[in-house]
């Protein structure tokens, strides 16, 4: 096992039961917590539903950055409960304009070797400055804003050795698709990643970001940089340098597992669609035209990333064939790039520039045209994330996005003939935290709109369970294929509305959606059941891809690998996360078959196999064994129907 780590420093500094082995259940006391409004609302809902009266952390922030379009009143209604309860119960308000949550933390509010758990899953962004950053299930948030420890599997360390200097035009962002080329996006549940070497002190906090930002791709439960003296000179610029501490690992650290990577051998690369995994060089893709750039996100909108663009664009045009838009990650970064003249230089260069928000990354708007290529430097291409059926998405760093919006086609950033600006850090960046909302700062009383609801109640888990397979799908199904963002998110606060949506992508045109079959299961006095192949539940932290179904009557998800934070929204809602014994099973089982578990209460143990009996539609039964990896703690709120019901 791995020793004298960065990870296992911040874990022994929190920890407070559970075992250290890999793979064993461990509780650690959480410092920090922040919501974004799409997850929010539910996890304030059930910070409500607990009766906690004053949040117990030494910070929760409660960003407003997702759903921002205000198309109909639901978003705003979610705004003013959100500013409202923040101010209730002791937690500071982000509004609307002031920018990503993981890129606001990260430049006011992080702090190296403290915890923090976000109720989105790119809240790992963290780890670039040296903390150890999660993202979790909302109702794992507001379990943390009430002052219980947060649970996850004792880590494997995958250590990621770096060394050498990026090169010219050769980006973070690289590096991380390097990386996921090597590790994939499948089979590193339970795992962190920290990155030690050589060539770490060449990488600047928000590169390092970049890197932890786009590991949860990789399925990880976080990446973790150490704290030097590039995290000083961050923190200084923010006037935070009282927050930092140096945190290093020993010069002797073991890890589980160890990756090298050169950064002088790191070239520009690509994730084609539609995974972030699926990567090529951009040289290898020279030439394929493209109809649309997106410059932003919280991968990729710290000002140096956009002041690197912008220092491109200046005195040149962006291809007439191309729209070129940009998002900055921060109203700090816009304030500093209006000031000092880059807005201007990218506005001239023929850029639209879009809201300090998440905006087309979760695909509010911006969709692409039909059969045309997009190129972005977001963190995820999944199919339709973008908004457009059949969507060609790829992603790359802001240096070869650039390069292809005034190009028009993919092109090596090294190969334009435009030598690579130097950008110099600010030594104090623009401080203004006038938008934040202190608690205490809005009066009066929660303000809750007709379009808000409360969390959906379950039952306890039955003894006996009659269940019928509903749908049946395939390999890494995302949580966007669950529950569909874009033009939905608003109704986030709304399940009852809400649920009407899942697993849209696999409708039919005249037959009946999921949701319709589920909820005629339900109301027949029998259990849903989803049945997957790999990595089912990959991608956003949404614990609505978990109530949802909850809500539907789904009461078990059988798959061949479940995502970490899918698993454990599952868990917090009262479905059993089981997994196939013998992975040829799966293709024994066809939808509407039934599947009955006698006993199960019984059956729950940690580490005993579970039995189940498949049904066919002509009689014929067979036995079907499951595996698990519940702890007793996961086994007693399932048995309780979910968490709340505790």
């Amino acid at each position: 096992m791995a020793s004298g780590t960065v990870v296992q420093k911040i874990i022994d500094a929190h920890f407070v039961e559970g075992e250290k082995t890999i793979g064993k259940p461990v509780a650690i006391r959480i410092d920090q917590t922040l919501t974004q409004d799409a997850t929010g609302t539910m996890a304030y809902l059930e910070l409500e539903a607990m009766n906690v009266p004053s949040v117990k952390t030494e910070l929760s922030v409660s960003y407003v950055d997702h759903n921002m379009m205000q198309n109909g009143p639901e978003n705003r209604n979610d705004h003013m409960y959100l500013q409202s309860v923040a101010a209730a119960k002791g937690v500071r308000f982000s509004p609307p304009g002031n920018g990503i949550c993981h890129q606001v933390h990260l430049e006011r509010f992080g702090v190296p070797g403290k915890t923090l758990i976000g109720s989105d899953s790119h809240t790992p962004t963290g780890g670039g400055i040296g903390m150890l950053a999660i993202g979790a299930g909302g109702l794992d948030v507001a379990l943390a804003m009430a002052g219980k420890p947060f649970r996850i599997p004792y880590p494997k360390i995958i250590g990621v050795k770096l060394t050498g200097e990026l090169a010219p035009w050769c980006a973070a962002k690289d590096v991380i698709l390097k990386l996921l080329s090597i590790l994939t996006t499948k089979g590193n549940v339970g795992s962190i990643v920290e990155y030690f070497g050589s060539g770490v002190a060449t990488l600047t906090v928000p590169q390092r970001a970049t890197i932890t930002n786009m590991g949860a791709e990789l399925g990880v439960t976080c990446s973790v940089f150490p704290s030097d003296e590039s995290t000083r000179i961050f923190l200084r610029a923010q006037n935070r340098e009282k927050d930092f501490i140096a945190l290093t690992a020993d010069a002797d650290a073991q890890y589980d597992q160890v990756i090298e990577i050169k950064l002088d051998e790191i070239e520009p690369l690509a994730a084609c669609p539609s995974s972030p995994d699926n990567i090529k060089t951009v040289g290898e893709l020279a030439g394929k035209k493209v109809a649309q750039v997106l410059i932003g996100s919280c991968t990729n909108s710290s000002y140096r990333d956009l002041a690197m663009v912008a220092m491109t664009l200046k005195n040149r045009k962006v291809c007439d064939s191309v729209t070129l838009s940009i998002a900055p990650g921060s109203r700090q970064v816009l304030e500093m790039l209006a000031r000092n003249g880059m807005l201007a230089d990218i506005i001239a260069a023929g850029a639209r520039i879009l809201e300090t928000g998440c905006g087309p990354c979760i695909g509010q708007g911006q969709s692409p045209a039909d059969d045309t290529v997009s190129v972005r430097t977001f963190n995820r291409n999944f199919a339709g994330r973008t908004g457009t059926k059949g969507d060609q998405a790829y992603l790359v760093s802001p240096e070869s996005a650039v390069a292809i919006a005034l190009k028009g086609e993919f092109v090596d950033p090294r190969t334009i003939g435009i030598e690579y600006p130097k950008v110099v850090e600010p030594e104090i960046f623009e401080i203004n935290d006038n938008m934040i909302v202190i608690p205490g700062d809005v009066p009066g009383e929660i303000v809750r709109k007709r379009t808000i609801g409360a969390p959906p109640v379950n039952g306890a888990l039955p003894d006996e369970l009659a269940g019928v397979v509903v749908i049946k799908v395939g390999d890494k199904i995302t949580t966007d294929h669950i529950m569909p963002a874009g033009i939905h998110l608003k109704h986030r606060s709304n399940i009852p509305v809400y649920s009407k949506v899942v697993f849209e992508c696999f409708s039919e045109p005249g037959k009946p959606t999921f949701a319709e079959r589920a909820a005629a299961v339900r109301d027949s006095g029998k259990a849903g059941i989803i049945v997957a192949r790999d990595s089912y539940g990959q991608g956003s932290s949404r614990e609505h891809a978990a109530i949802c179904p909850m809500f539907l009557g789904v009461k078990v998800v059988a798959a061949l690998a479940i995502e970490r934070i899918h698993s454990a929204n599952l868990v917090n809602f009262g479905i059993v996360p089981l997994i196939f014994a013998d992975p040829a099973t799966y293709d024994q089982i066809e939808e509407n078959d039934a599947l009955v578990f006698h006993n199960l209460r019984e059956q729950l143990e940690p580490g005993k196999t579970v039995k189940g009996e498949l049904v066919k539609a002509n009689g014929q039964k067979q036995e079907i064994l499951f595996n698990h990896r519940l702890s007793a703690g996961d086994i007693r709120i399932i048995l309780a129907g979910g968490m709340l019901n505790l």
